[in-house]
């Protein structure tokens, strides 16, 4: 079996880009099937991987590390890997993945070009209680909720696994020199808003869009379509070498 879930483009259409997903505590890469495919719509190689494990040592992060390199490596066609590399990251599977982008743990040729980090986790303990609990913060969306139910291999009360303060202060330390987008819902409980603010201002290249309503699994939540929309026009702005295809002049709203 392999540990990686590949979403493609329409055929007949030139691929823009190769994104790799990595998921968070808890999650499978059923998780992202309907993101992937979202993507992958829009003519980018979508692959996702298995959530990293929840520790800070140098173990852990060359495990991470190898993966998303064979994953990258893994998507080559004749003409080799297609540019743009995204990194997207959610909850710990963000964080892990800006600790590997500051460290410069990934060989040169799986570097990525840019970097998606979803529903970054604070320090505040995640929900303890009933199932339902869980997913009252995780998610409004009852196809989202379904999806976590219905998957065996999903891991309940994962929210309250600690994610290790290094691994949460890598956005912190400013090390990250690639573009990267910060996404988060502003219902989601676990999240730290005053850091990522602080976060967003302090990186070169960042932007932090905050969407309205969004719980944890703002990747996945009742607002999928427009967060989905957000990062493919965040991948065609990095295409076009940030700067936006689209400026609004006059709007009623």
């Amino acid at each position: 079996m392999t540990d990686y879930s590949d979403h493609h483009a329409p055929e007949g259409l030139r691929v823009r880009g190769t994104v790799v997903v990595v998921p968070g505590r808890g999650e499978t890469r059923d998780t992202y099937a309907r993101f992937g495919g979202r993507l992958a719509a829009d003519a980018y190689r979508v692959r996702v991987i298995d959530p990293p494990r929840l520790d800070a040592d140098a173990p852990a992060a060359t495990d991470l590390a190898s993966r998303i390199g064979d994953a990258v490596d893994g998507t080559a066609a004749e003409d080799g890997v297609v540019r743009p590399v995204v990194l997207v990251g959610a909850d710990a599977g963000a964080a892990a993945v800006a600790a590997l982008v500051t460290r410069g743990g990934l060989p040169e040729g799986t570097r990525p070009d840019a970097l998606v980090l979803a529903g970054l986790p604070g320090r505040a303990a995640g929900p303890a209680g009933t199932w339902d609990d869980e997913l009252d913060v995780r998610t409004s969306c009852p196809t989202h909720r379904g999806t976590l139910t219905q998957d065996p291999r999903v891991r309940r009360g994962s929210l309250g696994e600690a994610v290790p303060d290094a691994l949460l202060d890598a956005v912190q330390d400013g090390g990250i020199d690639v573009p990267v987008l910060l996404v988060t819902g502003d219902a989601d409980s676990l999240a730290d808003h005053e850091a990522l603010e602080r976060a967003a201002k302090s990186l070169p290249r960042a932007r932090l869009s905050v969407v309205h309503g969004a719980h944890h699994d703002v990747l996945n939540d009742l607002q999928h379509r427009s967060v989905a929309a957000e990062v493919v026009t965040f991948l065609e702005t990095l295409r076009n070498q940030l700067q936006p295809l689209v400026t609004v002049r006059s709007s009623a709203w």
